[in-house]
This record gives C-alpha cells, structure tokens and sequence, in this order.
C-alpha cells in the first residue's frame, strides 16, 4: 500500500470550462508552499495527490492547511483496484486501529467496476468483521468510517480527513489592497478576501511622531501572518503627518475622521492603480465607530470609483475576533500601540456627515498637493525578503 496525502477540492469542483485553470493555480500554491520538501504532486479534476516521500507528514498537513482551495486533506492508502485486493488492504489499515464499532462508506467513480457502492461497502464491511474480533457495525455513530473510493485506475482507503480552509485559490481572482490599520478588524478582512481568491498587497498609515516605530512594527508582524496564507506582500507605508495635521488645523472637529478617510481612500486608489489592484479592502463593520454608519460609508465612499469590499461588513465584533484569534493576529492586534486612526480624535465624531459640507471642508486644504507628497515619499516593504532576512518583529 501507498501512503499519500489526497486533496479534496470542495468548492472548486463547482467550475465548469475553467476548473483546469482554478486546479493549476491551487496546484502552484501548494508546491510554493511546500517548495522547502521533497514530494510529488499529481493531479486532476477531482482530486491531487502529494507523495511526501520521508517528509513528516504533520508538517506537511500543517502547511496544507494554510492553503485556501482546499476543502479537505486526506491520509490515504493507494491500492489495487480489485475487490480482494480492497477487502485485504482494508483489514490491515484497521486492524492497526483502536474501536469498538465502525462502518463502510464507498465512493464508486468507476461506474465500470463490477459491484456498486452498497455491495462494496457490504463486502468489505463483511470480511472486517470476520477478521478483527469484538467489534460490530454502527451505521449511525461508529467510532471510525472507512472509506473506499474506487477509481478506474487503483482505489483509495482512509478512515481520516482533516477539513481545510475552503474557498478559491489565493491568487486566482487577481489583486487588491488591503488598508491595513494595525486593529483586529482589517487582518481578518484581508485573511477573508485571500479566502475568495484574492492576492494582497497592503497599505499603512504612519504619522510620525504621533505614531511610534512599535506602532510600524506592529503592521509589519500583522501582514507576515497573513503572509501565510498568501503569495507575497508587499507593504505601502504611507507618510501621512501633514495630512493628519492640516485637517486637525482646518477641519470642524466633528468632520475629521470622514475627512481623513477620505483622504485615506484616495490615496489608496492612486496606490492600487500604481501596483495594478483591482479592488481596495478593508475591515470595515456597519455601525462599529462614527465612521462605519451607512451614512458615513456613502460620505467616505464617494471620493473613489474604485470596488470597496469589506469582507467583515456584516460580522459582529465576537465573530471578527473568533476568526483573529484562529489566524493568530488577535494578540499583536492588542499590543497597546496608537495608529493614526487614534489620534486626534475628537469627542463627538459625526455619524451622519452631510456630502456637501465634506467637500466644502477639503477645498479649506491643498490636499492634492499633500497626497502626491505622500505617494511619492512612501516606503515598499517587501514582507517575504522582510522574514528572510531575519529583522526584529514584535
């Protein structure tokens, strides 16, 4: 018997014409992943298989299951087609097996083999049972299910599968930007998006001496975590002091938030299209601050034509920290370092700003003046070379 690892694509097989091209791109993610072992990666339309040869295989699952496109992974025994051949291999996959009782499931793809799924299970079922003493078949709540796919060129025996991340393969959707702030809600946001199949590339507000180099630091932690589950990113960090300043000296206290948002949205579409993204992302959550009311949304919204997705817009505020607390960005999201989104915050922030008097405070600054300056003195922090060459994170 083979020992491999059986991946199960889940959503994927829903495509049709272009399943091959969703199948290559989880197929290249894998081998990125794994590029540091020595395996053999086959696929097709259902199912890739991974020989990991010496390699410990709770690595390799571990790696795996940061992979986005894969339903499930599967410890597997590659066996002779045949039904002896079946039936043998699966006495001795169970007998090495601690359970009292157990039951057959079979997945007959070749519908050329000479028995059905039901005899499959029944047969193999059978001769367990005659072979291994004081156990019996529980249909509804076995301690252990041996599965049985036969295919037309061998069968697979299991009894264990590991659920993965679900979702596209990270990548296959193109590129967005991620505003990366440093809280819990836009690592989630930007981990939810490679989920759909999106590369990223993230951008940070700094506004020096308001915010601390730990403040930076912190950023740069969050996207190597999410550099997990991913290809590269880039980081954009953006010098945003005189921006925050000249809107502290100008704006109505009430309307400096919308108005810095606002700022922060076009200077993120600017970056998007110079790194060619299709969409900007955030971590935005309807309702959770002044800036996040509907009517705040539109106010923000409306200075960029570009797509806004807000992965969780809908989640409450225990959901995104559940989800934070699995990708492990919670802890860092909580080290007390200030970003830019809380200084100069003022008491009664507007929730219902009017459009109207947004634009009537941005004519009261030079503002374009001081994104151009902001764009053309940002800092490219490539993450990947960041963790290779062994800098200091928090």
């Amino acid at each position: 018997m083979d020992k491999l690892i059986m991946i199960k694509y889940g959503e994927l097989s829903t495509k049709k014409d272009n399943i091959k091209v969703f199948i290559e791109k989880l197929h290249n993610n894998i081998k990125r992943k794994l590029k540091d072992y020595d395996i053999t990666i086959t696929k097709n339309k259902v199912r890739m298989f991974i020989d990991i040869k010496d390699n410990d295989e709770t690595i390799i699952i571990k790696k795996l299951k940061e992979v986005f496109g894969i339903h499930s992974i599967v410890i597997c025994y590659k066996v002779n087609g045949d039904i002896e051949s079946i039936k043998n291999e699966s006495y001795n996959l169970l007998n090495k097996e601690k359970f009292n009782t157990f039951k057959v499931e079979t997945n007959r793809a070749d519908k050329n083999f000479p028995y059905n799924s039901m005899e499959i299970s029944k047969l193999v079922g059978a001769h367990i049972l005659k072979n291994i003493q004081n156990i019996k078949v529980d249909v509804h709540n076995p301690d252990i299910i041996l599965h049985v796919e036969v295919r037309s060129e061998c069968s697979y025996i299991y009894t264990k599968e590991i659920y993965g991340l679900g979702g596209y393969p990270t990548g296959i959707q193109g590129k967005g930007l991620l505003m990366l702030s440093g809280g819990i809600d836009s690592p989630v946001a930007g981990f939810l998006a490679n989920k759909r199949g999106v590369d990223i590339d993230a951008i940070y507000y700094e506004s020096p001496p308001h915010t601390s180099i730990d403040a930076k630091n912190k950023v740069i932690s969050l996207a190597k975590e999410l550099h997990k589950y991913g290809s590269n990113i880039n980081l954009y960090v953006m010098p945003f002091t005189k921006i925050q300043e000249e809107i502290y000296k100008n704006i109505d206290p009430t309307y400096m938030i919308t108005i810095m948002r606002r700022m922060m949205y076009r200077i993120a579409e600017k970056v998007a299209k110079k790194i060619k993204a299709k969409i900007i992302i955030n971590g935005e959550s309807i309702g959770q601050v002044a800036s996040q009311t509907l009517t705040s949304m539109y106010a923000i919204n409306n200075v960029t034509n570009m797509p806004i997705i807000r992965p969780v817009s809908c989640l409450d505020k225990l959901e995104i920290i559940d989800i934070a607390k699995k990708i492990n960005t919670y802890d860092i999201s909580i080290l007390p370092y200030e970003d830019c989104c809380t200084i100069f915050v003022p008491k009664h922030p507007v929730i219902n700003p009017n459009l109207q008097k947004c634009i009537y405070y941005e004519t009261l600054i030079d503002y374009e003046t001081l994104i151009d300056e902001c764009i053309n003195n940002m800092e490219k922090i490539d993450i990947d070379k960041y963790n290779s060459q062994n800098q200091k994170l928090l």
